[in-house]
């Protein structure tokens, strides 16, 4: 039987990706700080489960839906740096290493931008902390010469699924609150959740392929088309719009960051569309209206 291994894989993309990978009769192992699964203190139950492995995919780190508190920004870059870091030093210890490495980075490590998309090859590196935690999430991850094993970074945009951000937005809507946010100009890129992992098997299929990869649709959406978009999906006629003062305080009370929605993050799939990925779900439209039929 396959095996593969998700690390951080508790969370809102790992559950599903376990289960789609059951789903195809793979043995699925799991690195996690939960009860019942792997701990990432047990270096030596790591190796095991690494040992022969087709494919690592790791997930873990700190969720950002947070205050950028001083120990907040510790323990959202250290989960990432260090479970990396455990991961890398375990397959180096592998007699069998895994095939293939996928390690998470974020769409967030490319700047601001409202001007042009960002690709792989001519996207701008950005500024402020979560550029940082992404740039050192990378740098851990590559400082790793495996011979055995290859390495792809994804750059993952926001993924949209049955959970996760889903959730907050529709909720946004229900209540009459799915206007714009902010200027309602910047770029929300994204990604359908099967495709993502459509994506993970693509890579897993083709070795010429390393190095990293932007993961989000090939059509970002502004914004104020997301929330329009939500609101005609839902039945919704109007949404009040959130101007930033707003989301300032907001944000405050429920113990996050504006970043989360005032960032524009364009991000197009540049590579993976060259090497010939086909998205099921390359629109906003298809996949919020096949996300929220499951809902109902």
């Amino acid at each position: 039987m396959n095996k593969v291994v998700l690390a951080g894989g508790t969370g809102f993309v790992g559950q599903d990706f376990a289960r789609r990978f059951q789903q195809l009769g793979y043995e699925v192992g799991i690195i996690s700080r939960q009860s019942g699964h792997i701990a990432w203190e047990d270096r030596e139950a790591i190796i095991q489960a690494l040992e022969g492995a087709e494919l690592l995919i790791n997930l873990a780190g700190k969720s950002v839906n947070c205050r950028y508190t001083e120990e907040n920004r510790r323990i959202i870059l250290e989960s990432r740096t260090q479970t990396t870091r455990i991961l890398g030093e375990s397959v180096l210890a592998c007699n069998n290493p895994p095939k293939l490495w996928i390690n998470s980075s974020t769409a967030t490590i490319y700047r601001h931008a409202e001007d042009r998309p960002m690709t792989e090859q001519d996207g701008e590196i950005g500024t402020g902390f979560s550029v940082d935690v992404a740039t050192a999430w990378e740098q851990a991850f590559f400082e790793f010469s495996l011979p055995s094993t290859r390495q792809i970074a994804l750059r993952i945009a926001i993924v949209l699924g049955n959970g996760g951000v889903m959730e907050p937005l529709t909720n946004l809507v229900r209540f009459r609150l799915g206007g714009s946010q902010g200027s309602g100009r910047q770029q929300f890129s994204w990604i359908h959740i099967e495709d993502l992992f459509r994506m993970v098997i693509y890579l897993q299929e083709h070795p010429q392929l390393e190095g990293v990869f932007n993961a989000s649709s090939p059509h970002p959406v502004t914004n104020r088309q997301l929330m329009a978009a939500l609101r005609q999906q839902m039945g919704v006629g109007w949404g009040l719009s959130s101007p930033r003062w707003m989301l300032e305080f907001g944000a405050r009370i429920i113990r996050t960051e504006t970043e989360l929605v005032l960032k524009s993050r364009w991000v197009i799939p540049a590579r993976l569309e060259h090497e010939g990925f086909v998205f099921t779900y390359n629109t906003l439209d298809t996949a919020l209206a096949e996300i929220l039929k499951q809902k109902n």
